[in-house]
């Protein structure tokens, strides 16, 4: 009879067993106390629990794991059972003892738990099987930190327009302007330079007319804060696939696309409610992955669409086409001659574009905005020309700009996440793709350019995300690779939770515990004629935005004012009344011009009809 082999115990199985062994057992402890007693914040579930019974519940399961690892290799199981238990603690406990910080760090101890238990799955001929299950397991988690985030912009967004905190300047604009599209297929407004005109005017952007068909089958300015959102969390389908064709791992393409998602410039764009900008970062990534997976027709499309979200967008495509063909050159590849034809091909067609649209915009619109680039207009023209001459003259001028003292808040927060990977690379051509960070969010003195909680950072979020892939995946030591990835992940979730969550967690929040007194407002909106002109305060105008007319009573004239049928204002909008010298002197001003109260919600709206 053949002797019976047993499995030689290890230590590192020996320390994995008395982990899940322990997890279990503190489980089993949490679940006995009541919910109030699982507040984190509180001692009294401390008292409660019994350290004598969670010891020996540990080294009884250990004792038994050890015993039938003996017969049975157990790795497997311990290890996806050691993440189990974390994920059930974290889901017991997060409602009692809920903060975003707290959230934020389960979740990312999660992901080191399921690495590890991935990277223990190992073998001869079974090895590239499970390495490809690996792969497929770390696109959902991908998906699901995707999927994470796009509910918390929702959350966020939505927050704000259920709040009655979308202000009419842009949100309201631009929810007027789709519903202009849906029934005209025109982007007009009457909101954003008190009087009808077109949105592209102001700013040409076809690329609105992408969201369009999906703001039709739900009409509603919730739709755009939605779409919006759908619009960043798909940036991680071109990332990841970035990641992969520098020869990053499936958990490092994990990391990479949580540093994206967690990035406080990537998620704070969103602070101020539905911009174009949020198209920037995906469609940028996708030209650098049509680059550099060769693939010319996805290169090319990818760069039309970014043009097509703006016209300052063409200088992202510009300047990826002079790195092409400074990259071609230097190369002297195989190549070179494709990717250099790219390049200038790229160059021509985004300079033509931004020469077009600007002459446009300067002819027939409002004109191109160089005013935020006063501080290097020398000459008093106020063309951007002036500007590149003075970076010609003086690039330390540029630099000293862009360590302006409030820009350093900024710059910390957009490079310590990345822990400054867009920098570590001798390959220099690649510090032209740095452009677009100093010149759109270092070099103007704007100060929403350099803000966390506005749009001007998705278009140069891609080019920093692109450029610490492709010099993390260069790094001289690959060990260096997974532990850089972990910490800038880490540095990223921390600056998250510090600064945007703070500002996001309201919203939601005030929407859910003042569910009754918004909705009090809602219904007193509803009140007023779908097809009547209305003027609004400014908090309002969004949810009163599905209408032909309307305008804003903080900034239109007083002729357009008084030509409404309806005047909605909320009474504590004391800003929107000043150049009326009051509420009270705006009403009498309705009034002497034959309005006349038709409705009022106590002292929160008031709503005033024009008499027949």
């Amino acid at each position: 009879m053949a002797k019976r082999k047993f499995n030689k115990p290890d230590v590192p199985g020996l320390f994995r067993r008395l982990i899940f062994s322990w997890l279990l057992a503190v489980l089993a402890e949490v679940l006995l106390l009541p919910n109030r007693l699982r507040d984190l914040s509180l001692s009294e579930g401390l008292a409660r629990m019994d350290l004598a019974r969670v010891v020996l519940l540990t080294c009884g399961s250990a004792l038994g794991l050890i015993c039938v690892s003996l017969f049975v290799k157990t790795d497997k199981l311990e290890r996806w059972g050691i993440v189990s238990v974390f994920v059930l603690l974290s889901a017991v406990l997060l409602p009692a003892s809920f903060s975003w910080a707290f959230l934020a760090v389960c979740a990312l101890i999660t992901c080191i738990l399921i690495y590890y238990a991935l990277r223990g799955w190992n073998g001869t001929a079974e090895n590239a099987r499970e390495g490809e299950r690996a792969g497929k397991a770390w696109v959902l988690v991908t998906a699901g930190l995707a999927g994470a985030f796009f509910l918390f912009v929702c959350a966020w967004t939505l927050g704000r327009y259920y709040c009655f905190n979308t202000p009419s300047y842009d949100f309201g604009i631009f929810s007027q302007m789709f519903y202009s599209m849906s029934k005209t297929g025109l982007p007009m407004t009457t909101l954003e330079r008190d009087g009808l005109l077109s949105h592209f005017a102001v700013h040409v952007s076809p690329i609105y007319y992408l969201m369009l068909p999906f703001y039709m089958l739900v009409p509603s300015p919730a739709t755009l804060q939605a779409l919006q959102a759908a619009v960043m969390v798909s940036a991680v389908i071109p990332l990841w696939m970035i990641g992969k064709r520098h020869g990053l791992g499936g958990f490092q393409r994990t990391l990479l696309c949580a540093l994206l998602l967690f990035f406080p410039a990537f998620s704070g764009g969103v602070g101020y409610d539905l911009h174009e900008n949020c198209f920037l970062t995906p469609l940028i990534l996708w030209i650098f992955y049509g680059i550099d997976s060769e693939k010319l027709p996805v290169t090319c499309v990818a760069a039309l669409l970014t043009l097509a979200v703006k016209e300052d967008a063409a200088v992202y495509v510009a300047v990826i086409a002079l790195w092409l063909i400074v990259r071609s050159l230097v190369r002297f590849s195989k190549r070179g001659g494709v990717e250099l034809l790219t390049g200038i091909g790229l160059l021509v067609v985004s300079l033509g574009w931004f020469l077009a649209v600007t002459g446009y915009l300067a002819k027939s619109g409002d004109g191109v905005m160089t005013y935020r680039y006063e501080n290097f207009m020398y000459d008093g023209s106020g063309s951007l020309i002036t500007v590149l001459k003075s970076v010609v003259m003086n690039p330390m001028k540029a630099l000293f700009e862009c360590v302006d003292t409030e820009k350093l808040r900024f710059i910390a927060m957009t490079l310590l996440p990345l822990l400054g990977l867009p920098f570590f690379t001798r390959r220099y051509e690649r510090f032209i793709l740095l452009i677009p960070y100093l010149l759109v969010n270092l070099m103007s003195d704007y100060t929403y350019q350099h803000d966390l909680f506005f749009q001007y950072s998705f278009g140069s979020t891609a080019f920093l995300l692109y450029l610490t892939a492709v010099n993390l995946s260069e790094l001289k030591w690959e060990g260096l690779r997974l532990p850089a990835l972990l910490s800038a992940a880490f540095v990223s979730a921390l600056c998250f939770s510090l600064t945007v969550i703070p500002r996001a967690a309201p919203y939601p929040e005030n929407a859910l515990v003042y569910r009754g007194y918004y909705g009090s407002i809602r219904d007193a909106l509803d009140t007023v004629p779908e097809d009547a002109s209305v003027s609004a305060t400014t908090f309002l105008t969004s949810y009163l935005s599905r209408r032909e007319t309307l305008y804003d009573v903080r900034y239109c004239s007083r002729e357009h004012l008084l030509e409404t049928e309806y005047v909605v204002l909320k009474v504590s909008s004391t800003g929107d009344y000043t150049r009326y010298n009051g509420y009270d002197n705006l009403v009498k001003i309705l009034e002497d011009n034959g309005y006349s109260q038709w409705s009022s919600l106590g002292d929160i709206l008031v709503i005033y009809r024009k008499n027949p």
